[in-house]
């Protein structure tokens, strides 16, 4: 079987500490070329991993006949463009989320993807990881009951990414903590859902910690500090979504606030039972002849969600499985964070249907 020649746009902290280390542990793929406006950082990541080819303009790199995939790592507001380049040229893209930085970049992704027959696939790894995957599992099967609420959230109390670079730059990020890490959690919580439909949504966001240095998380690392820079993007987001089948989630997201520690959570309530997800550790709350009981599931704690998810799309590719993220959740995704951000802004609810 021929190796997925594999090319890299955007070569920073996350595909140097995340996608690269993925892709080169896939027997069946391989990073032939690697690219970045940013040239000179390109080149070093090629001369530590036996990369040949370096490039600084992405189009360069999807001219290329031999190119199978494009791995899409650049900042966010470059998603789209670079997605939809490389989907038209006849090549299979794994992109970072978010899948773009509002909804109209969002349906060019999915729609560039349904007419060329490739595969679209944005960074979901937290489905892959064995504890979701047992959560969906448990709801699909009836265990919970009907899901009819829950909340979701990652809070940091000090770790705002980049300061003053392109994570807190909105034309280049789209937002701050709601559209970096609410991807992530909101994602899962919807997913374990079984996908309802979000049909409006309500939100607050804040920014009161633009001018403090203090970083208490490793994932302020994420991205190039710019001293005196940017930063008009929010540092809390607040909101509140509906779903078509009456369904509820409330979701809360900080790169900086005033709580006791760093951590992220989804916790989902049904008629049956509930649960509660905190970082790895997961408590399900049920009934048993009677008697209320709180339940410990063991299982593998697994961060290794992006590995898997990019053996997923291998797997996809090649005609293995059927794929667990589709363009049209991406879609979604968009859609409710872009209508939270204009929620905070009107003080009114918006409705997606």
């Amino acid at each position: 079987m021929n190796k997925l020649r594999v090319a890299a746009v955007g070569t920073g902290n996350i595909f140097r500490s995340i996608h690269l280390p993925a892709w080169q542990a896939n027997p069946e793929a391989e990073i032939v070329a690697v690219c970045d406006a940013y040239k000179a950082g390109a080149q070093k990541i090629a001369d530590e991993h036996g990369i040949k080819d370096v490039y600084d303009d992405y189009r360069d790199v999807i001219a290329r006949d031999d190119i199978d995939v494009i791995n899409v790592c650049t900042p966010n507001l470059y998603h789209s463009e670079v997605s939809v380049a490389a989907l038209r040229a006849g090549k299979h893209v794994f992109c970072e989320k978010p899948d773009a930085i509002n909804p109209d970049e969002a349906v060019k992704m999915a729609e560039a993807a349904k007419a060329s027959g490739k595969v679209l696939m944005v960074m979901r790894n937290n489905r892959y990881r064995p504890v979701s995957q047992f959560l969906r599992s448990y709801v699909e099967n009836g265990h919970m009951g009907e899901v009819y609420t829950g909340r979701c959230g990652w809070l940091r109390r000090r770790g705002i990414p980049g300061k003053g670079g392109w994570f807190t730059t909105k034309e280049l990020s789209g937002g701050g903590p709601l559209i970096d890490l609410g991807v992530h959690m909101i994602d899962l919580a919807i997913w374990i859902m079984g996908n309802p439909k979000p049909v409006a949504v309500s939100g607050s966001v804040y920014t009161k910690f633009a001018g403090s240095e203090l970083s208490d998380s490793v994932h302020s690392a994420f991205g190039n500090k710019q001293e005196n820079g940017t930063f008009d993007v929010e540092d809390l987001a607040t909101g509140f979504i509906r779903f078509d089948n009456g369904a509820s989630l409330q979701i809360e997201f900080s790169w900086a606030s005033n709580v006791e520690s760093e951590g992220r959570f989804v916790e989902l309530r049904g008629t049956k039972a509930g649960f509660n997800l905190f970082n790895d550790d997961l408590k399900l709350f049920t009934e048993i002849d009677g008697t209320l009981c709180n339940i410990v599931p063991q299982l593998p704690k697994d961060a290794g969600g992006h590995k898997v998810n990019i053996n997923h799309f291998v797997d996809v590719v090649f005609g293995r499985a059927k794929p667990i993220f589709t363009p049209e959740q991406g879609v979604d995704m968009i859609k409710i964070l872009s209508a939270i951000y204009e929620s905070a802004q009107t003080g009114r609810e918006v409705r997606l249907d």
